[in-house]
């Protein structure tokens, strides 16, 4: 009979355990997604192709009001020249299993390079774990400024 409830409760606390340890890679994932999101601007705004090196090779952008964007190639021309901005990233919800994909939902809020408010919106990311680590595979982002006529 002590064995049967000594097994019975190791039952029981398994998958307490496995939620346990299944939250770690999770956290490890908001970690590096955080980290990439806080240098995001700064990597975009070197206008030298350090910001494809966040993204998987077959990555597409899908800004709003526009065709998607696929490819390095085609997204090195999206950022070159762009604006000089900082970018601040505010993660709402991490979707997926951490060991594939993870899909990202945060606001965002562009300001100048004095601070001044330039935009803000929402952003939907998939990020796709690689060899190298999480990259973005899929990046949709649209301003919640109302489309000027």
């Amino acid at each position: 009979m002590k064995k049967i409830l000594t097994v019975a409760m190791l039952m029981g606390i398994s998958p307490i355990s496995k939620a346990q340890t299944n939250s770690d890679p999770f956290q490890q994932a908001r970690k590096a997604i955080e980290a990439n999101n806080a240098i995001y601007a700064d990597l975009a705004n070197k206008n030298d192709g350090s910001i494809l090196t966040r993204y998987t090779e077959d990555a597409c952008l899908l800004p709003a009001n526009a065709a998607p964007i696929c490819g390095k190639e085609n997204i090195a021309k999206f950022f070159k020249d762009g604006p000089k901005v900082h970018v601040k990233f505010t993660i709402q919800h991490l979707y997926g299993d951490a060991s594939t994909f993870i899909t990202e939902e945060s606001y965002y809020e562009m300001t100048d390079l004095n601070g001044n408010k330039l935009d803000e919106g929402k952003v939907i990311v998939i990020w796709k774990n690689t060899a190298e680590g999480l990259k973005m595979h899929r990046d949709m982002f649209s301003s919640n400024k109302p489309v000027s006529k």
